[in-house]
């Protein structure tokens, strides 16, 4: 399906949802929209559905204008956060339900599609079960086994996994990944999770309060963020944010610290005030090539999946670094981390980027993620 939203914008009572943007989502491929609870999110994702009809601007499916065309007469699939089973329905009927309300398929081509789906994601053996003998995981299995069984031409997927523990979130993720890939369906997909979005690939609309602020291949927006905003929506724990100064020698920061980064001339007067990003993983508790030392008290330790997140006071200011493994550290203790300035990011007075790690084409998301 061909989607164009122009300077759609929505608006309830004084409030504003949604600013006017426009985006055309890549046809049969996933777009992921980013964003932190009430971004806009669930507010797009309707209007793409024909749930709620644009305050302003027009929505656009293989170039035929439907704004204002009810849901019902749009061929979407739609699953929500809560996910929804008929209880008194078996998997099996409640999989099968689209597909018999439109009533265009032989039983036998409907039992293979439905057995097809199942089997995918790891539901064949429970088609007799009613939702209520299932875990939360097949529960929310079978709800997107009957979206996804309608090879439907516009799929919204709004944070379908938010509400499962870690292990079946990654196990989900990682199927409804292969799902997409094999799919002929464009894919629309909500999360606030910035490792989410690296994960499932593709495409990245990036949101923040009702505004759309960049869109392109999911690589080159967490790489490439057109400014700071950006930049602090794809990072996970949050970017760390230093003011800099631009000097003949390079960024000066607090405490005497300077950046070896050279700006273009063209861009950026000398003495000019520049802001310094930089994501957890820039910052080590090893000495690296070109790395710059820091004496850093330990604020807090955070331990996530393989990694350990240690908030630490230095005299940047306080800061988060990223490090690889399990790592029980005393809180109130005193040690050296090392920053990178290879993975600084620089941007202007107006908070738009100037200066980015040079050559990520070589990097996998899990070197730069962690």
């Amino acid at each position: 399906m061909g989607l164009e939203l122009k300077q759609i914008s929505t608006k309830v009572g004084g409030h504003t949802h949604l600013y006017p943007l426009s985006l055309s989502p890549r046809t049969n491929e996933l777009t992921v929209l980013l964003g932190a609870t009430l971004a806009g999110k669930t507010s797009l994702m309707r209007v793409m559905a024909g749930l709620d009809s644009p305050s302003s601007g027009t929505v656009w499916v293989d170039g035929v204008d439907v704004t204002g065309q009810s849901v019902r007469h749009r061929n979407v699939a739609m699953v929500y956060q809560q996910f929804i089973n008929y209880p008194s329905m078996t998997v099996y009927d409640n999989i099968a339900s689209p597909l018999r309300l439109k009533g265009e398929l032989s039983e036998n081509d409907l039992d293979k599609r439905v057995r097809n789906i199942a089997e995918r994601l790891h539901i064949d053996t429970y088609l007799s079960r009613l939702p209520a003998e299932l875990s939360g995981g097949q529960q929310q299995r079978v709800a997107l086994a009957r979206a996804l069984v309608k090879n439907a031409p516009l799929t919204l997927l709004d944070e379908p996994l938010v509400n499962l523990d870690y292990k079946l979130r990654e196990e989900l993720r990682d199927e409804l990944t292969q799902l997409f890939e094999a799919g002929e369906s464009t894919i629309i997909y909500a999360t606030t999770e910035p490792s989410e979005a690296l994960i499932l690939g593709g495409y990245t609309a990036v949101l923040a309060q009702g505004k759309l602020l960049q869109y392109g291949p999911t690589r080159e927006v967490f790489h490439r963020p057109i400014n700071l905003a950006v930049a602090k929506a794809f990072s996970d724990p949050p970017l760390n944010v230093i003011d800099g100064q631009n000097t003949a020698e390079g960024i000066l920061l607090a405490a005497g610290i300077t950046l070896d980064i050279k700006l273009p001339a063209a861009q950026l007067t000398k003495d000019a005030l520049v802001t310094v990003g930089l994501r957890a993983n820039a910052f080590t508790l090893q000495k690296t090539p070109g790395s710059l030392k820091l004496n850093a008290e330990v604020a807090l330790t955070e331990i996530s999946g393989s990694d350990t997140f240690v908030h630490v006071s230095t005299p940047l200011g306080s800061m988060v670094a990223q490090v690889p493994g399990v790592h029980v550290i005393e809180l109130g203790a005193r040690l050296p981390i090392y920053l990178q300035p290879s993975l600084a990011y620089v941007f202007d007075q107006n908070q738009i980027l100037m200066h980015a790690p040079h050559d990520f084409s070589t990097q996998s998301f899990e070197a730069v993620w962690g």
